[in-house]
């Protein structure tokens, strides 16, 4: 079976969905408005500049997850779900999947959000498997802490390969759709790497390299 990978964040839906929840537990009163939000945006500028620190940002981002109950966070992420998310997917995204869906593709989502965020999200769009930065969890609670190797930039091949073998499957004629330069390494490994409305650098490799340039923000 062939292997559809997509990223999720700026390429399925029009959005960055981490930077996202981040705003919406402001609006929620969840945490600090003035201090979390400066940090949420200072974060998602370094993604886009390259420059991330990946464990200071995942000490931030998943702290919130250890100071509420499952419960509450349930609650919430279905109101983000409702309210925040829905209106972000891409109707040409949701063709994209069901033409490979059609084509008897399998459908994997592979992501630098974590789990909790995006598996709701992955599910809502109807794919098989999702690979995204997991939540270490203690007695039914949310550490505040990742586990595994985090799927961001080269991490994602790992997570890939990890996943590879387990599902006995493999990259031959696979795949990879993305917006990010952050996913250069993943694209470089696939037959049939895709370029999704991409940032100025990952735009400019693309052309250089021939890849499949497309948009799926275009209005059906």
């Amino acid at each position: 079976m062939r292997l559809a990978i997509f990223d999720l964040d700026n390429t399925l839906i029009a959005g960055d969905s981490d930077h996202a929840w981040g705003e919406f537990l402001v609006e929620q009163g969840a945490v600090d408005p003035l201090e979390y939000r400066t940090a949420n945006d200072r974060f998602h500028q370094d993604y886009i500049n390259e420059t991330l620190d990946l464990d200071a940002y995942l000490r931030f981002s998943l702290a919130p997850l250890a100071s509420h109950s499952r419960g509450q966070l349930a609650a919430w992420h279905q109101h983000f779900m409702a309210s925040v998310i829905e209106p972000i997917i891409l109707p040409r995204a949701e063709e994209l999947l069901a033409r490979h869906r059609a084509n008897g593709d399998y459908l994997l989502i592979i992501t630098a959000t974590n789990r909790f965020i995006t598996g709701p999200i992955a599910e809502r769009l109807g794919v098989d498997d999702l690979i995204a930065i997991e939540v270490e969890e203690i007695e039914g609670r949310y550490t505040g802490n990742p586990t595994g190797v985090p799927s961001f930039r080269e991490g994602k091949i790992t997570r890939l390969e990890q996943w590879l073998e387990a599902h006995d499957m493999s990259l031959e004629d696979a795949f990879f759709y993305s917006d990010s330069r952050n996913d250069l390494p993943l694209l470089k490994q696939v037959d049939h790497p895709v370029a999704v409305d991409p940032d100025e650098h990952l735009r400019a490799y693309a052309e250089k390299a021939g890849w499949r340039i497309m948009s799926l923000r275009d209005p059906i």
